[in-house]
């Protein structure tokens, strides 16, 4: 497989990497893990960018655990990963919501 080069500009950073990988595939997590990192910012409201990543980091091994563990009952992948998506959305509204009403 030839070599892909990725760039990254994420929470404040940028640098570029060059990896054995498909770049559609690259690019497909690269999304994700932004995504996550939003999901993150807007569930705690923390904005520094070391702290959010650890967070985002924590939550993506709690997918990959919760997968884990939903492999034997059946239960469909995604689905599993769109509700966690959905929760952390309506809690960062909520959150927002509270705020506005202090």
């Amino acid at each position: 497989m030839p070599k892909t080069d990725l760039r990254v500009d994420l929470l404040g950073t940028s640098f570029s990497i060059t990896v054995d990988e498909d770049a559609f595939y690259l690019k497909i997590l690269l999304d994700r893990y932004r995504r996550m990192v939003d999901n993150a910012q807007k569930a705690t409201g923390v904005e520094d960018p070391l702290k959010t990543a650890i967070i985002a980091g924590i939550l993506l091994c709690d997918e990959v655990e919760k997968l884990r563990a939903h492999e034997n009952t059946g239960l469909g992948v995604f689905e599993s990963m769109k509700a966690e998506e959905l929760t952390l959305n309506l809690i960062a509204r909520i959150d927002k919501a509270l705020s506005k009403e202090t």
